[in-house]
């Protein structure tokens, strides 16, 4: 049942949040069809209600640990929850800027929840969206989202947090029906801004979730005109053509370098988040760059990665000679990656290749268009400053940021070199990403890791580039890191073999995947000579 009481405790949170994802349950498609900035994509109103949706588990979440108990959480820990559960779950340029809106009212209500609170809560949240925002645009959810703090500044002292709520609410609601007149795409297409009529509804639901009563206008719908078919057209002449979305770990100071390198790839630029964790949202012609760029910034995971269309893509340009070139670590797989069509250079255990090397690799493929896959995390800026040579001397490079090979042989298992290079390069990229890997690794002495103190001898387990596993043997330890992994769920394990690896152990491992885990698939090749005597991948 909604709230009735003047405040907004943890309470009025969890209903807010609930209350919010139905309402845009009921617009999304409304939302949707007058989507037309800053892509006519047709999916504000879903990427807001994913958004919220992430925002209400977890709100959830806090309220589930609390049963037991019989008490609601604190009002800190169910607002920072929904800032938290709507920055990993955010979607979308307006979702993205709706998770940083949260945050920055979390921030001040995590310290308070009366209505000189949520004042000052609504005017930081606007400020947070704007400073997010690469280049801010009047006429958009910005707008309507300062209009509203404005509006709830204005109200009297001694106000209640229904009447600043409320204030806040016909604020927004005004401030979207002047968006037609403030931004030319709108005026054309005869709609109000998509992502501020989102955040109206989100404010409509605070009302009610404070009030127990939803707002006067709340009932009837913005007046919508059919968006033109012209409109779309226009949008897909031009623009970039990939949106890339990620969660990011990264210091303050790497995401300012992140901006400003994702600023100079694409637009529509929104980076939200804090104390070490980021969701970074960008519109680029270059999927491959705009995640290359999250890697030199820190540790990219849940990448989302969404073509705006095939017309958006050069659609006369004539097709082009295509070549992958593949860093390995060991002859076996050389071998595999020349009979799927790559080139390829090893890297052998302790002789890393210089950037020249990949220089040559890349121009030796005799191709215009080249897509190179380091597979080690320690390679990557090496691979990344023989791209940029490569691409000085006319060559369009795109650098996946494999951080190991079992990544590499996900992403060339997609390559398709007869569909275009943004849209190959997208695949293998994704194909990456899913890929979970692990290696096993001989400890040289003692010392300190992630999962105690390893002994010199220890078999040492690696997930995702972290020890996870101190074993005593390759087959116990190689067992368990699976039972890590596939706890987590998966399809296909493959399983790279050392030089010195008896091919039992590959069939113990084949037999243990098949016994545990039904429906999973395990690939087995030999890496010959290798720094790690396995290699493990999960996708």
């Amino acid at each position: 049942m909604p709230q009735t009481a003047d405040d907004m405790d943890a309470v009025a949170v969890r209903t807010w949040c609930s209350l919010a994802l139905e309402a845009l349950g009921r617009e999304r498609e409304a939302i949707d069809a007058i989507n037309v900035y800053p892509v006519a994509d047709g999916d504000t109103g879903t990427n807001l209600y994913l958004t919220v949706e992430s925002a209400t588990q977890a709100v959830e979440a806090v309220f589930a640990a609390h049963e037991t108990g019989g008490t609601a959480p604190a009002t800190a820990d169910a607002v920072r929850a929904m800032a938290h559960g709507a920055l990993i779950g955010a979607r979308g340029n307006s979702g993205t800027i709706l998770a940083q809106l949260l945050r920055g009212m979390a921030g001040v209500l995590a310290d308070g929840h009366d209505a000189d609170r949520l004042r000052r809560a609504l005017a930081v949240a606007a400020a947070a969206a704007r400073q997010a925002v690469a280049h801010p645009v009047e006429g958009t959810v910005l707008t309507v989202a300062t209009a509203a703090a404005e509006a709830a500044a204005r109200t009297e002292d001694g106000a209640g947090t229904t009447q600043v709520a409320r204030a806040a609410y016909e604020g927004a609601r005004t401030a979207l029906e002047a968006t037609p007149g403030q931004l030319a795409v709108l005026g054309r297409a005869g709609v109000v801004d998509a992502g501020g009529r989102g955040l109206v509804t989100v404010l409509g639901a605070l009302v009610e979730a404070v009030c127990g009563q939803a707002p006067e206008h709340r009932r009837t719908a913005m007046p919508i005109l059919p968006v033109p078919d012209d409109c779309a057209e226009a949008d897909a002449e031009g623009g970039p053509a990939f949106e890339v979305i990620y969660l990011l770990e990264a210091t303050d100071d790497a995401v300012d370098r992140l901006r400003t390198r994702l600023d100079r790839l694409g637009d529509s630029l929104v980076v939200v988040g804090g104390d070490g964790l980021w969701n970074v949202h960008v519109h680029v012609d270059d999927a491959g760059a705009a995640v290359e760029a999250g890697v030199e910034a820190g540790r990219p995971y849940r990448i989302r990665i969404t073509h705006f269309g095939a017309d958006r893509v050069h659609p006369h340009a004539e097709p082009v000679q295509r070549a992958v070139v593949v860093l390995v670590p060991g002859d076996g797989l050389r071998d595999l990656c020349k009979e799927a069509g790559a080139a390829t250079v090893l890297a052998r255990p302790g002789e890393p290749p210089a950037s020249g090397e990949l220089v040559d690799a890349i121009l030796r493929a005799h191709a215009r268009e080249v897509v190179l896959l380091p597979n080690d995390a320690e390679l990557r800026h090496t691979a990344a400053a023989a791209a940029e040579q490569a691409r000085a001397q006319g060559v369009r490079v795109a650098l996946i940021p494999t951080r190991a090979a079992v990544q590499g042989i996900a992403a060339l298992a997609v390559h398709e070199p007869d569909r275009s290079f943004d849209e190959d390069v997208v695949a293998m990229t994704a194909a990456a990403g899913a890929t979970r890997y692990a290696e096993l690794a001989v400890a040289e002495r003692q010392s300190w890791t992630m999962a105690g103190i390893c002994q010199a001898g220890d078999v040492l387990g690696l997930i995702d580039g972290d020890v996870a596993v101190i074993g005593g043997d390759v087959p116990r330890t190689a067992r368990d890191v699976l039972d890590r992994m596939l706890a987590a769920g998966g399809e296909l394990v493959t399983l790279v073999l050392g030089e010195d690896v008896p091919d039992s152990l590959a069939d113990a491992l084949e037999e243990h995947v098949r016994e545990g885990y039904l429906a999973v698939d395990t690939v087995v090749y030999r890496g010959g000579r290798q720094s790690a005597p396995l290699l493990i991948g999960v996708e």
